[in-house]
Order: structure tokens, then C-alpha cells, then sequence
């Protein structure tokens, strides 16, 4: 039996994809110290302002064991501030410090950069497209996920 070539296999280029995106943002975000996931805990946050964590989680498509770690990371770099919430004090509410707002916004020409440089080799008429076929995947296998985006 043959099998096909991995360049053939979506899953395989998918990750391929993956990989360049996450070298592209560390290469070209590397003053801001940031990674891909807590740039989405930082934008999340930026979003919905007191939004707790369970939630953020769900927002930015993360599992609760990471968007802990993720908001204790970024709360030790004085990123991002948690409370307790007053109704519910095992829930831990979550707001940008100025620090983090000014990072945020310190960083947003270089994220935007990355996204410019993923699209590149796209014409430009093809970009939409591309970018409807991925948001059409991820919501047709969102339920597969270990960690589902789970929009408001």
C-alpha cells in the first residue's frame, strides 16, 4: 500500500502552519517577551475587562490547568492583576494592569506584522478565503478540542 505524501495530509501541513506561526511571533515579538497563548490572555482580557478566569479560558480557547499558569505568569510579571470575585470568592476576576495595557499596545504592531507575514506568499484575493476555510475548521471540529473556544 502507498501512502500518501505528508505534504498531501491536512493535519501534517496544519501543524507545519502552526509551527511557522508560533517562529514567526516568538522571532518577531522577542522585545515584548510574549508568547502566542499569553498574547490571547492578554487580548482576552483586554476584551472583556473583570472577566474570571474560567471564562477567560473558554475565550481564548485554553484548558484551565494552562490559562492558571498563563495568569500567574503573566500577574508575576505585573501584567495582569487577579481578585477574588466579592459574589463568589473561588472565582478570580482578571484586569490588565497599565503595564499590561501598554504592552498590549507596545506589541500590537508586531503581532499585526506576523499576521501580515503568515498571509504573504496569499495574493491578496486569496486571504479571505484562507482565513474563512480556517475559522469554518475550527468551529466544525471545535468540539473535538481539548480545550474548546467557547465564545460568549
Amino acid at each position: 500500500m502507498e501512502l500518501p505524501a505528508l505534504d498531501e495530509r491536512p493535519g501534517h501541513l496544519i501543524r507545519r502552519c502552526h509551527q511557522i506561526a508560533v517562529a514567526l511571533f516568538l522571532d518577531r515579538c522577542a522585545a515584548f517577551a510574549l508568547t502566542p497563548p499569553q498574547y490571547a490572555v492578554l487580548r482576552a482580557v483586554a476584551a472583556e475587562p473583570e472577566v474570571d478566569q474560567v471564562t477567560l479560558g473558554g475565550r481564548a480557547a485554553l484548558d484551565r490547568s494552562s490559562t492558571a499558569r498563563l495568569c500567574a505568569v503573566l500577574e508575576g510579571r505585573g501584567l495582569l492583576a487577579r481578585a477574588p470575585d466579592p459574589r463568589d470568592r473561588r472565582a478570580l476576576r482578571l484586569s490588565l494592569t497599565a503595564a499590561g495595557a501598554a504592552l498590549l499596545e507596545a506589541a500590537e504592531p508586531a503581532v499585526g506584522a506576523v499576521q501580515e507575514a503568515l498571509l504573504a506568499p496569499l495574493a491578496p484575493a486569496d486571504r479571505a478565503a484562507f482565513l474563512d476555510a480556517l475559522r469554518t475548521l475550527a468551529a466544525a471540529h471545535n468540539g473535538q478540542s481539548r480545550a474548546p473556544l467557547r465564545a460568549r
